[in-house]
C-alpha cells in the first residue's frame, strides 16, 4: 500500500450517518455511572488509608521487560494478552496489563524502601489485557491496587486480608462475597507440589483443553485455575498443596487463620486456588462471589517475596491485592445499590437575552461560590419549557427572571415542590441564598 495506512475502524450506522464506534472491549464509563466508580474510589481512599496506605499514581506504559520479568515468559498474559509495540527508539513498550509490577518498580526506582522500609501504597488506574470481551471481562479494565512491602509476616498479611474484609462490608457487599484462601508453599515445597501435580496431570491429559495441554509443560499450577467446566471436574481430584507443605510454610499458614480468627473474618480454605502469575508465594487469597458468572473474582491477590529481586535485585518481600472496578459495580448493581448524586439546588431561568441574563449569570456566580449547585438556562425557552427541564433534572428550586422582575429589582423564587413562588430583593444573589438555605434547614 505505499505510505498509506490501512486502517481498520469499528463502525455503526447512526441516523443515516456512519460513525466510529469504540474499540471493541474497551468501555465509556458514562456520566450516569461514575457516581458508582466515584463512591467506590471515595471508600477505598477512606478506608486504605486508616491502615497506613498512601496514594500513588503510576504510568499506563511501561518496558516490556518489566512484565516479562514479573509475570514469567511463559504466563498467558505475556504470551497471549499484552498490548506490546515498539516505539519510534526501538524500544519495547506495554501498556500495563496489571500494577504490581509497576508499583514494585516505583518503590524500587525512588528509593522508597530507604525512607519507608516498609511502604505501604495504592493506587487506582486503566490496566490492559487483549482477551475476548464479556461482562465483567474488558480489554481496558480498571482496578483498585493495594501493595505493601519490606515485611514478610502472617502479621501483615492477616492484616492485608482484614482490610480487605473492611472494604467488602463498608462497600455493602460482605454477604455477596467469600474470602478464599490458600498457600502456594515456597522455593522448597512448592517443587514438590509442581512434580505431584505434572503426574496427575498426565494422568488425565485427553481431558484437559488445548490452553491446558499447554500449560502442563509451561506453568502447571495454572491448570488449577481454568475455568472451563471439564478441566475443573480434572482438577478437582488433583492432588492438594496442602499436603505438600514444609514446616515453616505450615506454620506460616497456621498464624495467618490464628490472626483473621481473633479478627473475625470469616474464610474459606480452598485447596485449589492458585493466582496466574509465577511471583507469587505462600498466601494467596480471592473474594469471590456466585452473582457474576464464570467470572467470580471481585478481588484477588497475595504474597511475592522474590518479586523486587526479578525486577531490580533487592531482596525485599511483598503482599498486595486488586480490586477489579467494573466487577464491583456489576455486582452492586446486580445487588440494587445506587449511588446517590444530588441534583443542582437551583434552576436559573432568564426569561429573555441582556438584563436578565446578566442577572442569572451574576446570581449563578455567587450562588456556586457559596457551594450551592445551580444550572443555567443557556437558550431561549418559554416560562413552562424552563420549569419542565427543571422538573427533570431535580432541581427543587427555580429562579425566574423576566422583565417585571428587573423593573422590581426582584428575583422570582419557586419553590417546585410546594409550588409556591416569592418574589426576593436582588441584592447581588444573598437574599436568595438565605431563603434556599433557611427553608433546607427546615
Amino acid at each position: 500500500m505505499g505510505s498509506q495506512h490501512h486502517l481498520v475502524v469499528s463502525q455503526k450506522v447512526q441516523k443515516g450517518r456512519i460513525m466510529i464506534a469504540a474499540v471493541k472491549g474497551f468501555k465509556d464509563v458514562l456520566p450516569h455511572e461514575v457516581p458508582m466508580w466515584l463512591m467506590c474510589e471515595s471508600k477505598a481512599r477512606d478506608i486504605f488509608s486508616r491502615y497506613g496506605y498512601q496514594e500513588i499514581r503510576l504510568p499506563i506504559v511501561e518496558h516490556t521487560e518489566l512484565f516479562v520479568r514479573s509475570l514469567g515468559d511463559a504466563s498467558d498474559i505475556v504470551e497471549k494478552e499484552m498490548y506490546t509495540f515498539l516505539d519510534k527508539g526501538g524500544d519495547s513498550l506495554s501498556l500495563r496489563p496489571e500494577a504490581t509490577a509497576s508499583m514494585a518498580r516505583a518503590y524500587l526506582e525512588h528509593a522508597l524502601d530507604l525512607n519507608h522500609p516498609t511502604g505501604k501504597l495504592f493506587t487506582f488506574g486503566p490496566m490492559f489485557r487483549r482477551e475476548r470481551p464479556q461482562a465483567g471481562r474488558l480489554r481496558q479494565f480498571h482496578q483498585l491496587d493495594v501493595e505493601a512491602f519490606g515485611v514478610a509476616s502472617p502479621s501483615l498479611d492477616a492484616e492485608v486480608l482484614v482490610m480487605l474484609h473492611h472494604f467488602a462490608r463498608e462497600m455493602g457487599i460482605e454477604g455477596a462475597v467469600t474470602l478464599e484462601v490458600n498457600s502456594l508453599g515456597c522455593a522448597q515445597c512448592r517443587p514438590l507440589f509442581r512434580e505431584a501435580l505434572v503426574e496427575f496431570l498426565r494422568g488425565v491429559e485427553d481431558d484437559l483443553c488445548p490452553d491446558c495441554k499447554r500449560r502442563m509443560k509451561t506453568n502447571p499450577l495454572r491448570v488449577l485455575d481454568c475455568k472451563k467446566e471439564g478441566c475443573k471436574k480434572v482438577v478437582a481430584k488433583a492432588p492438594s498443596i496442602q499436603e505438600t507443605l514444609c514446616d515453616s510454610c505450615g506454620e506460616y499458614q497456621e498464624s495467618l487463620f490464628e490472626l483473621l480468627g481473633v479478627s473475625e473474618v470469616p474464610y474459606t480454605l480452598n485447596p485449589l486456588l492458585v493466582r496466574g502469575l509465577d511471583y507469587y508465594t505462600r498466601t494467596v487469597f480471592e473474594l469471590t462471589t456466585t452473582r457474576l458468572g464464570a467470572q467470580n473474582a471481585v478481588a484477588a491477590g497475595g504474597r511475592y517475596d522474590s518479586l523486587l529481586k526479578e525486577i531490580g535485585n533487592k531482596d525485599i518481600p511483598g503482599i498486595g491485592f486488586a480490586v477489579g472496578i467494573e466487577r464491583l459495580v456489576l455486582l452492586l448493581q446486580q445487588m440494587g445499590r445506587e449511588a446517590v448524586v444530588s441534583p443542582p439546588i437551583l434552576f436559573v431561568a432568564p426569561l429573555g437575552e441582556g438584563e436578565a441574563r446578566k442577572v442569572g449569570f451574576a446570581l449563578a456566580r455567587y450562588l456556586r461560590e457559596k457551594g450551592i449547585g445551580v444550572e443555567v438556562s443557556h437558550k431561549k425557552r418559554s416560562l413552562k419549557a424552563n420549569l419542565r427541564k427543571a422538573n427533570r433534572i431535580g432541581c427543587p428550586w427555580v429562579a425566574m427572571i423576566g422583565e417585571n422582575e428587573l423593573a422590581k429589582g426582584v428575583i422570582l423564587l419557586r419553590n417546585m415542590k410546594s409550588k409556591e413562588q416569592t418574589e426576593v430583593p436582588w441584592d447581588g444573589g444573598a437574599a436568595v441564598c438565605s431563603m434556599i438555605l433557611k427553608e433546607d434547614e427546615r
